[in-house]
């Protein structure tokens, strides 16, 4: 956001430095590829590894994070038919546990609706969130940072770090997600 910002203050100082009349009339779309082209011109990682995907990533517009905002939200609210327009026709789910799920959103939608109805209830607790479109493949990610506390129908609490990865595809929809988890913290002992 911050080097978004820089580039437009840079654009507007030499807009204001030039002899041509200044243009009153931005548009979102004519600043974003300025920062993205500014963006694109940055140094690629040196890896000693090889990179299996790609290491050639640039800020996106923020609609996808949102998106997976809205998603988050549906899943703490219990109620993932808000959430069917969001998704693309055909999804891939990869989950912490090590299973997935692949085929069609109404199927997909309607499992996890059934797992989350399992849960009493669910509260989420978002810590990062950016969006970035990987320059080398033209393919748009979402990746949020966070924590969730579940409660089951029987009162047992888990609480649990989580970090999603999920993939746009170019009418804005997801159609793929990578989730990783990891224990929260445990209890305090009692002394």
């Amino acid at each position: 956001m911050k080097k978004t910002f820089a580039i437009m203050a840079i654009g507007l100082l030499a807009a204001c430095n030039s002899n041509e009349p200044a243009k009153t009339d931005t548009t979102t779309s004519d600043s974003t590829k300025s920062s993205t082209s500014a963006m694109s011109t940055m140094p690629a990682i040196q890896s000693p590894y090889q990179i299996g995907y790609s290491s050639s990533f640039v800020m996106d517009e923020p609609k996808n994070a949102e998106t997976v905002l809205a998603l988050w939200k549906d899943w703490d609210n219990g109620d993932l038919s808000k959430s069917k327009d969001r998704f693309a026709d055909s999804i891939s789910l990869h989950m912490a546990d090590g299973s997935s799920m692949t085929g069609k959103k109404d199927s997909i939608i309607a499992s996890a609706q059934k797992f989350r109805a399992s849960l009493g209830t669910a509260v989420s607790r978002v810590d990062a969130i950016m969006a970035v479109k990987s320059t080398d493949k033209n393919e748009h990610w979402a990746l949020i940072w966070g924590m969730e506390k579940d409660t089951d129908a029987k009162g047992k609490v888990d609480s649990f770090y989580l970090q999603e990865t999920w993939r746009f595809n170019n009418d804005g929809k997801a159609d793929m997600l990578f989730q990783f988890r990891a224990a929260g913290a445990p209890p305090k002992q009692a002394k």
